[in-house]
């Protein structure tokens, strides 16, 4: 099924069930008032979201509206925890290459993951909005997942049956301000802003044949100010597929319901595939001619990120916004 959740002028939205090819919608709040409420009893509430979920698609709802994603929040506008991953190896190999850094045997055999900042999530239409051009602004496309419970020390087997949804994210990163960072040696923090989501979860058996081992199989588009500039497979070039990351999170926590992990940046080995953010791009300019040429976003840029599926038809809808500068 499709889950959305609707700006009512709450903190935390209200919850829709959406229908498979997007064009209509109905509120869920007889049976959850929120995504996170749904989370919370899914073994219960999932059952009946999915029957309104089969009513929409087949033309019996009670009372359908048109859906229009620009009413769409974040599907969790806040979460209880937001930690993402950098599974796709290949993009942090591309980084270490461009500033002549060797890639430690680790990377390959145990995840990179960072925890973000997960109180105040972008909706799908919501504009980026920083203070400075200067810091670096960068889109990440990329594929996340929500969980439920998982216990401290589960396995990727056991972490595998607790991915209760699937999303698009924009991890907006501040490029400029990461070096500094991250000398530090204590994580990001000022340089990931927040993170942008695309209009709809969707459970995994939409996908149908497109998830298996754990990966989404599926292209993730990303066209900026108009142009596309990446189609990488998702499902290839991952080096640790979801429930690997899940597992990872959970190796000294209990990892609770509603808890979203996301891939990393989307890269494949075939540069032909485009570029997932522009840092990449920038690093594969240095490598190969010496020098990065490709700027940064800019305010008044556009960034869209979308999957399709083999049909052609959005999976989760599409990741459309503007970068503007911060007016106090």
């Amino acid at each position: 099924m499709k889950l959305a959740t609707l700006n009512d002028g709450t903190r935390d939205g209200q919850l829709a069930v959406v229908s498979r090819d997007l064009k209509t919608a109905h509120i869920a709040d007889g049976i959850a008032p929120t995504l996170q409420a749904a989370l919370d009893d899914w073994g219960f509430i999932a059952p009946q979201l999915d029957e309104l979920y089969r009513q929409l698609n087949e033309g019996k709802a009670r009372r359908p509206f048109d859906f229009d994603p620009a009413r769409c929040m974040a599907p969790l506008p806040r979460a209880y925890q937001w930690a993402d991953g950098s599974a796709y190896v290949n993009h942090v190999e591309l980084v270490r290459r461009a500033r002549g850094a060797e890639m430690p045997a680790s990377f390959w055999e145990d995840p990179l993951m960072y925890q973000g900042g997960s109180d105040d999530f972008l909706g799908p239409r919501d504009d980026i909005v920083l203070a400075h051009e200067e810091w670096g602004i960068d889109f990440e496309a990329e594929v996340a997942v929500v969980t439920g419970d998982v216990p401290m020390g589960a396995t990727p087997d056991e972490a595998h049956g607790q991915i209760r949804l699937l999303m698009l994210a924009n991890d907006v990163s501040l490029r400029n301000l990461i070096p500094e960072e991250l000398a530090k040696g204590f994580g990001f923090l000022q340089s990931k802003p927040a993170t942008s989501f695309a209009p709809l979860a969707v459970t995994p058996d939409e996908l149908g044949e497109a998830w298996r081992g754990g990966k989404v199989h599926l292209p993730l588009r990303s066209s900026w100010n108009g142009h596309l500039v990446g189609q990488p497979d998702a499902g290839v070039d991952m080096v640790f597929n979801f429930p690997q990351l899940v597992a990872h999170l959970a190796k000294s926590r209990n990892v609770r319901a509603g808890s979203i992990v996301g891939s990393g940046t989307v890269s494949n080995k075939d540069a032909s595939r485009g570029y997932s953010c522009i840092a990449e791009q920038r690093c594969l300019e240095m490598i190969e001619h010496g020098e990065a040429v490709t700027s940064f976003m800019r305010f008044g840029d556009t960034i869209r990120i979308e999957m399709l599926d083999e049909k052609g038809k959005s999976v989760f809808g599409a990741i459309e916004q503007v970068v503007k500068r911060l007016e106090r």
